[in-house]
């Protein structure tokens, strides 16, 4: 058996239905669950040789032999899984974007066009999973290269858990990642100096001298996941200080003006920053809401669906405006022109029902960590704002199972409400 194995062509459109029908919405949903960096995910999915023992269990996890589905006849080097990869968010974002039609929530397009035009423009974008960040995302990055801007895309999901284990490991990481988005040659040696520089000094001069010299026109760089380098603490707080400085750098020298940031992460930042060392308290702060009705009822025109406002109002009394639980209802609508709005809304509680991978996904993370199960049920217990520990509050929220105002939180919707209510009392 070969060290490394990659999927069947004619069995790849199968194993990306099975990421859904086994209760992972996306596929970081499923690198997570796993402890595997998206890089691998991405390519098991695409048909791309991983490692064997990866592929097993992947095969596992998504119900599938994988004897029957394994390609063996081409044995490749020790690069297979590709350790920055980052070519490859852009191909997970395109993925993503893909699956949904795309609703515009005024202001915020025109917000961030026009804080990724200003010079040296900061744009920080917070929201749960699942509430659109990445379609946002695709779409700005898309409309600035149709204005001239270079573009890249980097999900530190990609990173492996050596890159984090310290400063100048992640930094090269990062430097190179960029690199390799923009189709520039890998010169980390020509500009790191061990010797009698640091890691931060080398990667800003990486970027000056190199990376931003390179383009002639500005360049955005959009950072996602973010919230994956907040409990390496030591690492997180030089990098996000380093944001900043070059944030602030933009004012006065030139180079730095080319570069435009995006940060983008789904939880709240507790990483301990020192207010002028922060990129949280600067720039453009941008948190995705939820669907009114009348975004809703264009979302559903848009599907096909002859709906009123008393339509969308029921289907949000039962999942409030979250974008991916109201595009699941008029997915399933659209695909399935005899079922009623009734009978979704009668059976989305249970395990049948449309919702029902999403909602096991969910309970199978919950119940496995008895402190934020207790948390939960806290929520549950009552329909008055909870005050939960800083880290129960943020699991939670970055699932989108709570509403977070201050360090107090409110389950999400009627939908979570019933289905974890009528089992939390079994933990």
């Amino acid at each position: 058996m070969p060290r490394s194995v990659k999927v069947r062509k004619d069995y790849i459109q199968k194993v990306k239905l099975g990421v859904q029908r086994q209760g992972f919405p996306r596929q970081r949903d499923l690198a997570e669950a796993l402890e595997l960096s998206l890089a691998t995910v991405s390519n098991f999915l695409n048909g791309k040789p991983v490692d064997y023992l990866n592929f097993t269990e992947l095969c596992r996890c998504l119900n599938f032999d994988w004897q029957e589905i394994a390609d063996t006849t081409t044995v490749t080097s020790q690069n297979d899984n590709g350790n920055s990869n980052s070519a490859g968010a852009w191909e997970i974002a395109r993925e993503e974007a893909d699956e949904f039609i795309y609703v515009e929530r005024p202001p915020i397009e025109e917000v961030c066009y026009k804080t990724l035009s200003q010079p040296g423009g900061l744009l920080r974008i917070k929201a749960p999973g699942l509430m659109g960040k990445t379609s946002l995302m695709f779409n700005l990055m898309q409309q600035m290269e149709r204005q001239g801007y270079r573009t890249v895309l980097l999900n530190l999901h990609f990173a492996e858990a050596t890159d984090f284990t310290s400063l100048e490991n992640f930094l090269k990481w990062f430097c190179a990642s960029v690199s390799q988005s923009l189709h520039l040659k890998n010169r980390l040696a020509d500009y790191w100096d061990e010797e009698f520089s640091t890691p931060k000094m080398n990667c800003m001069a990486y970027f000056e001298e190199y990376l931003l010299a390179q383009v002639s026109s500005p360049l955005i760089l959009c950072l996602d996941e973010v919230e994956r380098i907040f409990p390496h603490e030591k690492v997180a707080a030089e990098f996000l200080g380093l944001l900043r400085a070059w944030h602030e750098q933009a004012k006065t020298r030139p180079v730095w003006k080319q570069l435009r940031l995006v940060v983008v992460h789904s939880t709240e930042v507790y990483v301990p920053l020192r207010v002028n060392e922060s990129p949280f308290n600067v720039g453009v702060p941008i948190e995705l809401p939820e669907f009114t009705p009348e975004q809703a009822l264009s979302l559903a025109q848009k599907y096909h669906l002859d709906w009123d406002l008393k339509q969308i109002k029921q289907l949000m009394d039962k999942v409030g405006g979250h974008p991916y639980l109201v595009r699941e209802a008029f997915t399933y609508l659209q695909q399935n022109t005899s079922v009623h709005l009734a009978e979704v809304l009668q059976t989305s509680v249970s395990d049948a029902g449309i919702y029902g991978n999403l909602l096991r996904h969910y309970w199978n993370i919950v119940k496995q960590d008895a402190e934020l199960a207790a948390a939960l049920k806290k929520v549950l217990t009552t329909s008055e704002k909870v005050r939960l520990s800083p880290m129960q509050a943020y699991s939670l929220h970055r699932m989108g199972l709570v509403n977070l105002s201050g360090n107090e939180v409110t389950i999400s919707c009627k939908l979570y409400r019933e289905y974890f209510g009528d089992r939390i009392e079994f933990l």
